[in-house]
């Protein structure tokens, strides 16, 4: 039977009008998406972001994360990325962006002088965390993300972006430290309010430029840092000139945010601003893994330092004094003492269920 050739050539229309339509469409949306590439490729928005950090760890806890949202942002959008002190001093950098001589900022908050009651809390606070990802939780389903954004919402022209987790907060040196009173006079580099707690036993704060530190350790200058953990340590050339490294740490988490001029922040379209915190999200992730992978297999196998450990006894009088810490940090605003009951609250769940959580 020969075939119906009416159907045939009608069904042959009809594929060629879908082809024709769908080249068309496909046509229209290619335009649609490349002229305003093709337009911002000559004119893209421009920022500077300065981190905390120097150029040997920059290149992990954000250059990875700026040069992707560069790729992605297709010409639209381009962030010109400084290290620690190469536009302005760190701890001037809120003042900086708020004033908006630089766009953006990834710091903690004590670090870079942030004009608000929780800024403590940013950095290293003594014992808050056990682990890198307790900081996320305690952001997200305690409800510190809240008082974050309140906090920021009350100071002009700069945006609270969101905060993650770094490394635990160790102290390396340049004569060990067994026990407690070996605290005694050391000059440490560290970040304010793990400095501040620290004191009380005889450790001395400074404040140097970040790229000074291993210098100074090797003049003398410095005793040791109290600012990081052992990846770090290694990552950045510390670990070269420190000989001891003391197991006990202070906190398991350093606790740092993402800010943004609130001028420039409104001038990004919506869905580069959602860009940007996804490329945020993105290097929360690469630090955990690599913080969490580098801390067990530099304190397994590193070889630069020898360590240390103060006996538990002693150590737990440390952990004890935390506690009155915590009451004297709360006494600062209604607002810090609400983040010291959220500390407070998820100590008291974690202890409770136990491992894995807590041992």
């Amino acid at each position: 039977m020969k075939p119906n050739r009416s159907n045939a050539d009608a069904v042959a229309n009809q594929r060629r009008d879908f082809i024709k339509k769908a080249g068309a469409g496909s046509a229209g949306i290619l335009a649609a998406a490349t002229a305003p590439y093709a337009y911002s490729a000559t004119n893209p928005i421009r920022w500077r972001l300065q981190t905390y950090s120097g150029a040997p760890l920059g290149a992990h806890v954000i250059k990875p994360q700026i040069e992707a949202f560069n790729r992605a942002a297709h010409g639209q959008m381009e962030i010109d990325l400084y290290y620690a002190d190469q536009l302005v001093p760190t701890d001037e950098l809120f003042r900086a962006m708020q004033n908006g001589t630089i766009d953006a900022v990834q710091s903690d908050d004590a670090t870079m002088a942030s004009p608000v009651d929780i800024n403590v809390f940013g950095g290293y606070f003594p014992f808050s965390t056990r682990y890198s990802l307790d900081l996320p939780v305690l952001f997200k389903y305690y409800g510190m993300d809240e008082i974050w954004a309140e906090a920021y919402g009350e100071v002009r022209g700069v945006e609270w972006l969101g905060a993650g987790a770094w490394d635990p907060c160790h102290i390396f040196t340049k004569k060990p430290i067994r026990s407690i009173k070996d605290m005694s006079g050391k000059r440490v580099f560290g970040v304010p309010t793990a400095g501040r707690f620290l004191s009380r036993y005889g450790l001395v704060p400074v404040t140097l430029p970040w790229d000074d530190v291993e210098v100074a350790l090797q003049t003398g200058e410095l005793d040791g840092v109290a600012w990081c953990g052992f990846t770090e340590a290694y990552e950045v050339g510390w670990a070269d000139v420190c000989d001891y490294a003391l197991l006990n740490n202070v906190t398991g988490a350093w606790c740092g945010s993402y800010f943004a001029n609130t001028r420039s922040w409104e001038a990004v379209p919506p869905h580069l601003q959602e860009l940007f915190k996804l490329s945020m999200d993105s290097s929360h992730y690469y630090r955990q893994v690599w913080y969490w992978g580098g801390e067990a297999k530099l304190r397994a196998e590193g070889k630069k330092m020898e360590l240390t450990t103060i006996p538990a006894n002693e150590w737990e009088q440390v952990v004890k004094d935390a506690e009155a810490f915590w009451d004297e940090i709360a006494s600062i605003s209604p607002r810090a003492a609400r983040v010291v009951q959220i500390f407070k609250d998820y100590t008291a769940v974690m202890e409770q269920v136990g491992v894995p959580y807590r041992y």
